[in-house]
């Protein structure tokens, strides 16, 4: 499971094994100085709140909760306050807030809502309204809108094809299945690339794709006791060893007993776009290689592109550039509608929390939390939860400079040092117009979003609060095509 050693309500997203969740507390009434306290901080430590860019007079603050029952109130300006509008109860230090964070098969035993007072989230959200005037000016979304929106999108990406993906130059590196690990990474790296297809002389044909999941794994499997694989042999270690190696930790099994690979997704050059963005979302790849097949000459098969959800993005907006109005939904502010992962406001649970470290977090914390968790990238904040880099699968090639992975332990080193390994380096993958941290605004329209999104490199952006640069959630590419196709 994933580690940290910073407590449940300032620190990392995981805590003794369990997973923290990021829970906004908001204190809507004014005052000068408001701090909060609760359960979580033991009732010893002051929260300090700030108050919300551009409304002085509701301040916020983002903890990381462990699942289960919390108590809490505010200091307000030298008083002991409870916000009337949440769930309260009379506690040994009179009446407190009370919160329930659910966690996985957790249901919340003997939490009755009727027992508590008055909870009344669309209360709290009328005079954040008041308060904030963007707000008002937030348009809503019809389900007749986001139909026809979603239709026309549909029918683009089923009239054209992989074939349009293709640029007018450039190359596609693919590796030999023969190569050493260590070789295949040093290549990745040098070329700042993310992944390549494998080729497999024997077979004449492509056989699968090595990315950065595959040399965290590797690296996970070098700091295992009883390894089976050791840095002396990774320099030997060829891609073909590891792929069967992998399937045996993977217990992938055919039914004779014997191990074997993941199939190749591929597509064709005259597969339409919208079974390619498919392929993509349901196989949870990067990208997929778009080869190209003779049967007739008997040639070998050729690939022609890796076909990503951001090429496929960059042919949505260039066809509505001129005629947005035709998609209603592209002027919508991502705020209003379900799209990406959010910190969830107090009261609100969340299915997908969002996950953060610290820049002292250790690197093996980092990995761990990137395969369990299922994602490409987590958010660096820091002690406010304000954003200062983001850590990406892809970031874990800049070890193969200098050979650092043979010198270092994944516990003992810290995700701030590893992404400074990096920095002297060419421009890695995900970097675009010299950013590594691509971000967005709650109140950013989705076409701007999506245009954004659509710039090569870069896979997902992150939302900040406008001024803390606060982390208030993510928005990836998966995220904008899972919404735009219904899925």
């Amino acid at each position: 499971m994933f580690g940290s050693t910073l407590d449940s309500s300032r620190g990392n997203s995981v805590a003794s094994g369990q997973l923290l969740t990021p829970t906004r507390f908001v204190w809507p009434y004014g005052g000068r100085r408001v701090f909060l306290s609760g359960s979580f901080t033991r009732w010893t430590e002051h929260v300090p709140m700030s108050p919300l860019e551009g409304c002085p007079t509701v301040f916020q603050v983002i903890c990381n909760l462990t699942p289960g029952y919390h108590q809490y109130k505010f200091f307000v300006d030298g008083e002991w306050r409870h916000d009337e509008h949440q769930p309260f109860v009379n506690g040994n230090g009179g009446v407190v807030n009370t919160i329930f964070i659910t966690g996985p098969d957790m249901a919340p035993a003997g939490f009755n809502q009727e027992t508590l007072g008055r909870s009344n989230m669309d209360v709290d959200d009328v005079f954040l309204r008041m308060n904030d005037p963007s707000q008002e000016s937030i348009p809503r979304m019809s389900g007749v809108d986001l139909e026809v929106s979603r239709h026309r999108i549909s029918v683009l990406l089923s009239t054209r094809t992989a074939y349009e993906l293709l640029p007018e130059s450039g190359k596609v590196i693919a590796l030999d299945v023969n190569l050493p690990v260590k070789q295949a990474f040093h290549i990745l790296y040098e070329q700042g690339i993310p992944l390549a297809p494998l080729w497999d002389f024997g077979k004449g044909q492509f056989v699968g794709v090595l990315g950065p999941l595959d040399f965290i794994l590797i690296l996970r499997e070098l700091g295992t006791h009883g390894s089976n694989l050791t840095e002396e042999e990774l320099e030997t270690h060829t891609i073909a060893a590891w792929k069967e190696g992998k399937a045996h930790i993977s217990r992938q099994f055919d039914g004779s007993g014997r191990p074997y690979p993941r199939p190749l997704v591929q597509v064709g050059p005259y597969d339409n776009l919208k079974d390619v963005a498919l392929k993509i979302l349901q196989n949870k790849v990067a990208a997929v290689p778009v080869i190209y097949s003779s049967l007739q000459d008997g040639s070998y098969p050729q690939l022609l592109h890796l076909a990503s959800l951001s090429g496929i993005l960059k042919c949505i907006c260039r066809y509505f550039r001129h005629s947005s109005s035709s998609l209603p939904i592209l002027q919508q502010p991502i705020c209003s509608i379900p799209l990406g992962t959010w910190v969830p406001r107090i009261g609100e649970s969340s299915s997908k929390p969002l996950a953060t470290l610290r820049p002292h977090a250790s690197l093996g914390s980092a990995l761990s939390l990137l395969v369990q968790a299922e994602v490409s990238s987590i958010p660096v904040v820091d002690d406010n939860d304000s954003l200062i880099d983001i850590y990406s699968r892809s970031d874990i090639t800049a070890l193969a400079k200098d050979k650092a992975y043979a010198q270092i332990h994944l516990d003992d080193m810290t995700v701030h040092q590893a992404l400074q390994l990096g920095q002297d380096a060419s421009p890695p993958y995900g970097i675009f117009n010299g950013q590594r941290c691509h971000m967005c605004l709650r109140s950013d329209s989705l076409v701007k979003v999506m245009e954004r999104l659509a710039n090569p490199g870069v896979r997902r952006l992150v939302i900040v609060e406008a001024g803390s640069k606060r982390v208030e959630g993510i928005i990836s590419l998966s995220d904008v095509f899972q919404f735009l196709l219904g899925l």
